[in-house]
């Protein structure tokens, strides 16, 4: 119960990777809102769905008021809601880029604007931002992507610095994610599977537990003194 008595908002919350770290962390305890435009896909007695866009800033405000009137505290902040429109660059239409920069990066912001200062006030806590091995290394056809998740890299290491500057325990780390078997990776043809497999270290795929499972250590005391880390979770891919 490496969660006991913590509170947790994992935005993107209803299914995928979203849906396995909103599970995991309350089975270690925690008491968790899961944030997503659409219904969980599963039930569980402490983990409360809330509706909520993440590119609204007023909406991610009342949020943020609602989730401290009603449980008092937050300890943990996983900022994971993304989406991809994937296209060439000299094919991408301004929808496709302002939409994933919205929801993957102002979405990023939007929360961590008012959660990080309100963890400075109540003595610590720990924020995680999912990024990706493409905004490590690029990726062809996914420049908006590529260019959001790279953001949060630099929003990660930003507030690592800015929320611990007054010597509170704020702590503030990236995950990211290989290609992981989500539902969305199963419609992937297998051909391609194999192809993304065979680009690891490991020589498979990646499962959404072993991303839960590193944000379960990221949140949990056991990285009591890790902060602005960028925590690599691709078997060892290189794109």
């Amino acid at each position: 119960m490496r969660l006991e008595n913590k509170v947790a908002i994992v935005t993107g919350g209803a299914k995928g990777l979203g849906g396995e770290m909103a599970q995991t962390f309350a089975r270690e305890g925690a008491k968790v809102v899961a944030v997503d435009m659409m219904p969980l896909t599963y039930e569980n007695e402490n983990v409360e769905f809330y509706q909520l866009n993440v590119t609204d800033g007023e909406a991610c405000k009342n949020f943020f008021e609602y989730v401290k009137e009603k449980y008092g505290r937050i300890d943990i902040l996983v900022n994971n809601a993304g989406i991809t429109r994937d296209s060439m660059t000299r094919k991408m239409t301004d929808d496709q880029w302002d939409l994933v920069i919205d929801i993957n990066l102002k979405g990023v912001f939007n929360l961590t604007r008012y959660v990080g200062p309100y963890m400075e006030e109540i003595g610590g806590g720990s924020i995680i931002n999912i990024s990706s091995v493409v905004g490590e290394y690029g990726n062809i056809g996914q420049a908006n992507y590529a260019a959001s998740k790279a953001g949060v890299i630099g929003l990660t290491k930003t507030w690592a610095k800015e929320f611990a500057r007054k010597g509170v325990p704020v702590r503030c780390n990236a995950i990211a994610p290989g290609y992981i078997m989500t539902d969305m990776m199963k419609t992937v043809p297998e051909e391609l599977l194999k192809k993304f497999a065979g680009l690891t270290m490991l020589g498979r795929l990646g499962q959404p537990e072993e991303i839960a499972k590193a944000a379960l250590f990221l949140a949990s005391d056991d990285a009591s003194y890790v902060t602005g880390h960028v925590l690599s979770v691709n078997g060892g891919m290189r794109l």
